[in-house]
């Protein structure tokens, strides 16, 4: 058999999607299974998006320009300028996902071999990136127990080394709920000041903050204009997960025309997709979606929050932002766990599928007795979903 690349050897499977089968043999059993494992909100995607798409759908399907559609990038830049961020056409490159985003970011500023700071726990697909691009992951740590704060400057420091290039960062947290104070936010800053690194800021849960929580963007640092880069996604703040439109942006304009060249090669992003998302952006309608969404995601992160805390052994720190918990369970092996509660564990023939934590960490054997919840399901469900937990820790630590 001929060999496959060392490359595709590596590159890990992903926590979140990696025990679909499982979550599938116990449907094809007859559960019902309450998916927590994803980042999938269930609020409909709003009505706007899809008029975009039914209006432009005729004719030819081209190409879009490799940077986007003009019109798409004016109402990305009148968005963004909402946020108090300015930023021209040159500025901004739509992107296929964030996931491409962050891969063009990767891209332009490292090389193989290279180092990237990130805050751990980290959105676990950032280890597939890393090691897409040849770049190895230097982990920050943080911990549930401190809210998932930031550690003080001279512990950063003491990661930097002459292969790191740049800190990346999520803001709010995706896979931990937390939101950066603007001290934590210019303390970074002055790391990357001091030590000539870029910035990388993953910005898809920007509104997606609760309790007066406010995330401030890296665009919006002064003093790090020409290392700042944005990556951004529309998947979450509009429901559009299946859209695969992302954005990236900088003032750094050797960032943007390295970062086109990518965006060159891959020749162009979705075309319809970005039709519907000029309309919505266009609309009266789509600030009232978001604020409605997020004062329903509050609800659902209210309810998890308090339920988890009802449960013996676990721990986990008040979400103020995102849609995710990172939860400390009192098991040994939390993917054990959720194995078990996919193929061995049912409460009135409905179980519960989650995000084994371990590979949301790039320090070997951290978060091995973690997972990470999304609550993006209604209130009834997640009410439900939380029970089930709640009854299948019992009944598996009487068996431990």
């Amino acid at each position: 058999m001929l060999p496959i690349s060392q490359r595709a050897r590596t590159v890990q499977a992903s926590p979140i999607r990696k025990l679909k089968p499982l979550a599938d043999q116990a449907k094809r059993a007859g559960k019902r299974v309450y998916h927590l494992n994803i980042g999938q909100p269930d609020i409909p995607t709003p009505k706007e998006y899809f008029d975009g798409i039914r209006q432009a759908a005729q004719g030819v399907l081209a190409y879009s320009p490799s940077q986007g559609l003009d019109e798409a990038l004016d109402a990305l830049a009148e968005y963004y300028r909402t946020f108090g961020i300015a930023l021209t056409r040159d500025e901004l490159i739509v992107t296929t996902g964030g996931s491409e985003a962050i891969t063009f970011a990767l891209l332009a500023v490292t090389d193989v071999g290279d180092e990237i700071l990130v805050p751990e726990p980290f959105y676990t697909n950032y280890n597939s990136y890393a090691q897409i691009t040849g770049v190895q992951i230097v982990p920050i740590e943080t911990r549930a127990e401190e809210g998932f704060r930031l550690p003080e400057r001279k512990l950063i420091e003491s990661k930097i080394t002459p292969k790191t290039r740049a800190i990346l960062f999520c803001n709010p947290g995706n896979p931990t709920g937390v939101v950066y104070t603007k001290a934590e936010l210019e303390m970074l800053a002055e790391i990357a000041r001091t030590h000539h690194l870029y910035l990388i800021s993953d910005e898809v849960y920007r509104e997606f903050t609760y309790d007066g929580a406010q995330a401030i963007s890296a665009l919006q640092l002064s003093g790090v204009e020409d290392r700042a880069i944005l990556v951004d996604s529309i998947s979450k703040r509009f429901s559009a997960c299946g859209a695969r439109l992302g954005v990236i942006a900088s003032k750094n304009a050797s960032v943007m025309e390295s970062a086109l060249k990518f965006a060159q090669a891959r020749l162009s992003p979705p075309t319809l997709e970005q039709y519907g998302l000029i309309h919505l952006l266009k609309s009266s309608q789509y600030q009232n979606y978001v604020r409605e969404m997020i004062s329903e995601f509050a609800r659902r992160r209210d309810l998890v929050y308090s339920e988890l805390q009802r449960m013996p052994g676990v721990i986990c720190a008040k979400p103020q932002g995102a849609f995710y918990v990172i939860a400390k369970l009192p098991v040994e092996d939390a993917e054990h766990f959720v194995r078990w509660l996919l193929t061995d564990f049912a409460l009135q023939n409905e179980t519960v599928m989650l995000a084994p934590a371990a590979e949301f960490y790039a320090t070997p054997g951290k978060g091995r007795d973690e997972v990470r919840i999304a609550y993006v399901l209604n209130t009834d469900a997640l009410r439900r979903a939380m029970r089930i937990l709640r009854e299948g820790l019992q009944a598996y630590t009487k068996t431990r």
